[in-house]
């Protein structure tokens, strides 16, 4: 029995920037988990996990379940993932031994919040396929791989940061700097230690949960289309990343007003949510920083002593939000 696991991540500075060229840091985190298990058998399986329901007590149960995990579940992206890595193999010669596998999934990771849940599942089940048939995949190759599964083959609006996290399995700086992205296909990723980072939270809503699309299909368009406000975000959110990069390098753990300014900018050209706005102003009027982890639906920030953490808990706790202090895989 092989298992596998991929854990959600939280981008620190510099999102949405990853898809246009810019520049960000990420960690993932254990509170949360995504598992696969793969097995030989005779036949080739996947195993719906209890998200992929389809029966129900009554039409509130359906609604109720529809409302929370959306109307996609993990096996489209496991079959997408299994039909991604073919393909890779088969365009670089990769031999895979005839042999077929039954593979299940679970995941505790909080959907449709920006958490990368759905890319965990990929990166597990993709993880255990290579061990599975012996295959080695350099992790910036890995990381694309694992993108193609969703923005290929699914349509879905993604980003490489997330992938590049899961795959490396710790903090990353990330530069997805044009010209080495067209020439090589992959940016500069430069891994360090959780040590450099701390008094940090997340925090998520209870009830309030939207796909990425919602949030950069609109944004994808502008960028094409070249206008100027998104490019100038887009260099400012490049310029966010650098200053966190610089402080935490030189031992400087105060990045609080450069995560607010992350925020500022995105609301300042997109449509932000009435919950989503609400996150953020719970989390700032108990003195914290502020920023989406994501596309939505889950905030990150810096909070400086433990009274401050208790102020956040309870303004969450009124909107009927959840807080963490994230564990940061390393």
């Amino acid at each position: 029995m092989i298992q596998t696991t991929a854990y959600p991540r939280a981008a620190l500075i510099g999102n949405p920037s990853d898809g246009y060229f810019g520049k960000t840091i990420a960690f993932t985190f254990k509170n949360f988990e995504a598992k696969v298990e793969l097995k030989e058998s005779k036949t080739l399986q996947i195993i719906p996990c209890e998200r992929e329901n389809l029966v129900f007590d009554d039409v509130s149960h359906l609604v109720d379940e529809v409302s929370e995990f959306g109307y996609y579940g993990g096996v489209r992206l496991i079959k997408a993932a299994i039909k991604t890595l073919a393909e890779y193999c088969a365009k670089n010669n990769i031999a895979l031994p005839g042999k077929n596998f039954t593979l299940s999934y679970s995941s505790t990771i909080p959907g449709r919040l920006g958490l990368a849940g759905s890319s965990a599942i990929i990166t597990a089940a993709v993880k255990a396929m290579m061990e599975f048939y012996g295959i080695e995949i350099p992790k910036p190759i890995l990381a694309n791989l694992i993108l193609a599964v969703e923005k290929n083959e699914l349509k879905l609006g993604a980003g490489l940061q997330d992938r590049v996290a899961q795959v490396y399995g710790c903090p990353v700086y990330m530069d997805f700097d044009k010209r080495l992205m067209d020439e090589r296909g992959y940016g500069e990723y430069v891994s360090f230690a959780p040590a450099l980072l701390s008094n940090i939270y997340l925090a998520y809503r209870n009830n309030l949960s939207e796909g990425s699309e919602v949030t950069h299909n609109d944004l994808a368009r502008r960028f094409a289309g070249g206008d100027p406000s998104v490019l100038d975000a887009i260099e400012q959110w490049k310029q966010l990343t650098d200053d966190v990069w610089s402080r935490l390098n030189s031992g400087d753990k105060n990045i609080a007003d450069l995560l607010d300014r992350n925020f500022d900018i995105r609301k300042s050209i997109c449509a932000i949510s009435e919950g989503n706005l609400e996150l953020i102003k719970a989390a700032r009027s108990a003195g914290a920083s502020a920023k989406f982890t994501g596309s939505g639906g889950a905030i990150i920030g810096t909070y400086t002593d433990d009274a401050m953490y208790e102020k956040l808990k309870e303004n969450m706790s009124a909107i009927n939000a959840s807080i963490i202090k994230p564990i940061i895989a390393e």
